[in-house]
Order: C-alpha cells, then sequence, then structure tokens
C-alpha cells in the first residue's frame, strides 16, 4: 500500500502540471463533445487525433486521449436524457428510461444521477487501476514468450465471444486484422510480404490509416447514407430542479454500485467494454427489479446502472494495456498507437522503466472526473444545442481534419487515398453487419503474437508442445479453448445475445 501511495504521489506531481491540467481539461471537453454529437464517435476521434499526439508530450498525449474516453461516456448521457439521441454507443440503454424521465418532466435528476453515478464509478475503477497495477506487472513479469502467445490468444478468444452479434464474423474480423498486420515486411528476414510490390506498402500499413478510414471515414459515409435523418428536429426539454430526491437516490443508489462492479469487470475483459458493460447493467437490474415492468417508462436504476457502467468499464480497461501491453478493445488499441507513436512499447516495462507516465495518467482520471462533474451540468444548454448544428457543415469539415492528420504522419498522399479506401471497407463491414473493432484488435496484436510465436519456438528448438507443457501457457491456452466450446453452444449463444437485445424489449 505504502508503494501505491508513493507512486500516486508521483503521479499527481505530473498531473497537476499546468500543461497535462490543460490536456486534461481538452480531453474531458472534447470526449463530452463527442458523446454529445451523434455520428462522430469516441474511436474515430481518437483515431483522427492520432497524428496530433506527436507534437505532444508522451504522458500528456496519453492524459488527454484517455480524457476524451471516459469524457464520452459522459456526454453521451446528456442527450440521451434530453433528446432521446444517444451520442456513444455506450449511452443507448440509457435513452430507454432517461428520456421518459425527461418527458415527464425530470430531465434535471436524471441528469444528476448519470453524472454521480459516471463519477462514482470512474473513482472506483481508477481506485482498482492503482491497487491493481503493480500486482499483475509483477506477474506479467514473469511471463515468457510462450505465456504472453497464450495471453493474446485468449484475448482474441475473449474479443470473439463478447462481440455482438455472428460469431464467424467476429473470427473473420480478428483474421482480417491480424492479416493487415502482416503487410510489409518480415520482422526476422526484412523480406517483403504481401505487399504486392507496391513501394508504398513496404513498410506495412499505417495503424492511423487505417483506423481513421474504418472508423471515421467509414462513419461519415454511413451517416450520409441514412440522409433522411440528416436535419432532424431536436426537442430540448425544459430542465428545473437538478437535485434527485430522496426516493431517487434510494432507488439508484444499489443501481450504481452493482453497475460499477459489472462495469468495472468487463471493462478488464477483451471485447467487453463500456457498450457491453452498459447493455448488461441494464439488463441485470431489469432482471432483479421487483417492478420491471417500469423499465422503459422512466426508472432512475435503468439510467444509474448503465451510466455507472460504462464509464467503470471505460477506464478498468486501461488495466490490462498498462499492465500486459494488452488493449481490450478497439480505443485501447489506439492508445497503443499513441504510445508507438512516441517509441513507448506497452506493457509491465512501462510502469518499471516510466512510473511518471503511467501514475501520471492513473492521477490525471481522478481529476478528469470531477472537471466533468463540475463542468457537465452547467454546460447542458451548450451541448444540446451543438446538435442544431447541420451534418452537411460537420462532415466536411471531420473529413478535412482527418486528411490534413493522416498526411501530417508520413507527409505521404497515399496514406490519404488508403485511408479513404478503408473507409469504403469499413462502410461495407458495418452495412453486412460486421462489427470492425475486433478488426483493429486483431491488427494490433498480430505482430505481438507473431514476435512471441517465434521467439518461443527459437527457444524450445520449434518445439510446439511449449504452449502446453508450461503450465501458465497451458493454463490460458485450456481457458481459450473452453471459452471457444462454451460459445458455440446454443444455450450460452441465446444468453449471450440476449445481452443485447433484452434492453429492447
Amino acid at each position: 500500500m505504502s508503494d501505491v501511495i508513493a507512486n500516486l504521489a508521483l503521479g499527481f506531481g505530473v498531473a497537476f502540471s499546468t500543461t497535462n491540467l490543460l490536456l486534461c481539461l481538452t480531453g474531458a471537453l472534447v470526449g463530452t463533445l463527442v458523446g454529445v454529437l451523434p455520428g462522430v464517435g469516441t474511436i474515430a476521434t481518437v483515431a483522427m487525433l492520432l497524428p496530433i499526439t506527436f507534437g505532444l508530450p508522451p504522458v500528456g498525449a496519453l492524459i488527454m486521449l484517455a480524457g476524451i474516453y471516459y469524457g464520452a461516456q459522459y456526454g453521451g448521457s446528456t442527450t440521451s436524457i434530453l433528446v432521446n439521441i444517444p451520442g456513444e454507443a455506450g449511452s443507448v440503454v440509457t435513452a430507454l428510461d432517461g428520456f421518459q424521465m425527461a418527458k415527464k418532466g425530470r430531465a434535471g435528476p436524471a441528469l444528476a444521477i448519470a453524472a454521480i453515478g459516471s463519477f462514482f464509478a470512474g473513482c472506483v475503477a481508477t481506485v482498482l487501476i492503482a491497487l491493481l497495477g503493480a500486482p499483475l506487472t509483477k506477474l506479467a513479469l514473469a511471463f515468457g514468450p510462450a505465456e504472453y502467445f497464450s495471453l493474446m490468444v485468449l484475448g482474441l478468444v475473449f474479443a470473439v465471444v463478447l462481440a455482438k452479434g455472428s460469431l464467424l464474423k467476429a473470427i473473420a474480423m480478428i483474421v482480417f486484422g491480424v492479416l493487415l498486420s502482416m503487410v510489409g515486411s518480415d520482422i526476422e528476414t526484412g523480406a517483403s510480404r504481401m505487399a504486392f510490390d507496391i513501394p508504398e506498402l513496404a513498410d506495412g500499413l499505417g495503424f492511423a490509416t487505417v483506423a481513421m478510414g474504418v472508423f471515421g471515414f467509414a462513419e461519415i459515409i454511413r451517416n450520409l447514407d441514412h440522409g433522411a435523418s440528416m436535419d432532424r428536429e431536436l426537442v430540448q426539454q425544459k430542465i428545473s430542479g437538478l437535485m434527485p430526491t430522496r426516493k431517487d437516490l434510494k432507488e439508484s443508489t444499489p443501481a450504481i454500485l452493482r453497475g460499477t462492479v459489472l462495469g468495472s469487470i468487463l471493462g478488464i475483459l477483451p471485447g467487453g467494454g463500456a457498450v457491453i458493460a452498459s447493455f448488461a447493467a441494464y439488463t441485470f437490474e431489469k432482471k432483479i427489479s421487483k417492478t420491471p415492468q417500469m423499465f422503459g417508462r422512466g426508472a432512475i436504476a435503468g439510467v444509474a446502472a448503465p451510466e455507472s457502467a460504462n464509464n467503470a468499464a471505460a477506464q478498468t480497461s486501461f488495466i490490462p494495456l498498462l499492465t500486459l501491453g494488452i488493449p481490450p478493445n478497439a480505443v485501447m488499441a489506439l492508445m497503443v498507437g499513441a504510445m508507438t507513436i512516441h517509441g513507448i512499447v506497452p506493457g509491465p516495462q512501462v510502469m518499471q522503466k516510466q512510473p511518471e507516465l503511467v501514475w501520471g495518467m492513473i492521477a490525471s482520471m481522478w481529476i478528469g472526473n470531477l472537471m466533468l462533474l463540475i463542468i457537465n451540468l452547467p454546460l447542458v444548454g451548450i451541448w444540446v444545442r451543438l446538435l442544431r448544428v447541420p451534418y452537411r457543415l460537420l462532415f466536411p469539415s471531420i473529413v478535412i481534419f482527418c486528411a490534413i492528420g493522416i498526411y501530417s504522419v508520413n507527409n505521404a498522399p497515399t496514406d490519404v487515398v488508403l485511408a479513404g479506401v478503408f473507409g469504403l471497407v469499413g462502410y461495407w463491414l458495418v452495412k453486412h453487419d460486421f462489427e470492425p473493432a475486433p478488426l483493429l484488435l486483431g491488427m494490433v496484436l498480430g505482430p505481438l503474437m507473431e514476435e512471441n510465436l517465434r521467439r518461443a519456438l527459437l527457444i524450445s528448438r520449434g518445439d510446439w508442445s511449449v504452449f502446453v507443457t508450461r503450465p501458465l501457457s497451458a493454463v490460458l491456452m485450456g481457458i481459450a479453448v473452453a471459452l471457444l466450446v462454451l460459445a458455440l453452444l446454443p444455450a450460452l449463444r441465446k444468453k449471450r445475445d440476449e445481452v443485447f437485445v433484452e434492453s429492447e424489449n
């Protein structure tokens, strides 16, 4: 415990510098804006801002990007409650009861409970990061190449099992991402592979280029395709009396606690994250409620649980990234990209060799959550008015911003063209019900898996049994196989799908 306190003291010393405070505030505000505006998305925004982080100090860049991620969860609840338009996927279920409360003139308590739940869950999740960081780092340092390879296989299996929709399509996205990561040069021999004699592909596909295309451009194309909803009329509900009643607090407190626990667990799991956490929390609350018929009609627990869960999940997802170097979701995969831009290899070595980087970011999460609690409720009117900005003006601006950002990374026009191509690919994938997030995980983990696979086989002199003869590696592989088998069972597949459809009933 004394080590944790000492590390947090170091972290707050870093986070309280003027530059980092401004970057934390910037991230929180941009994240809230992203959460408010439908059709932009956290993944696309972080992808768009990756090139900008090149000019920032490493810790400041990570503080800002982290603020965008958890700030978006706050912003998404605002428009879900007031105008029934979820700006962020993690706030979709919040709209079911939040908007009903607003229609009854109770928008104030709904917003207040969402903010309180988000703040509490964010603070608890940050405590978990601080407490679990050091023990998991020590465990990770004992890993060899075989254990790391098995852990990454388990991570990808988790991503498949927890992905929404078809298991086969989720597996296809993982494989597609791994194949994209192999374009370029062999990591050992330097021989060209899958570059098709195209000089621009000799160094591989840029992570930011693919991410911005598949998520940024594809999201814009998808929204333009829904032209009928481009200029919808928005009705802002009158907000009066932000203070929740004693009854509201009594009903929402257990939901906040349960949502925080559930979100904290699902945030750590690869493929989990804020979206599945919010759906699972809402479904769980509805199942255990004595009055399930009230859900969808303005139950305050239907606001408290998902908002707590998505914020907790957004922050505990940093645990596997910082300690093991494995991103559990697409946004964390982009954080790996941000670290790579600054020459940082994520994993246990970072916590030991650059503690100010990790603990500075952890400390900034408390500061960022407090900033969001203070600024979000007073700025509700501004956020809702921003929804009136026509998409015909918003989207061209985003496209230009994306193109400039991609070009600035390598000063290569080819990257802009590739991003456009991947934008069309991403749009096709979404149109055919493929979830693109596992693609990013496959692209990030692909090179790491290949490197550790080769190292493990080199050490074992080509003996493939090394992955099952080493105890920890065998356990991880066994869990991965068991999860895949269980996921294929009809009963479990039905339960898995219920998490996403229960809240729509």
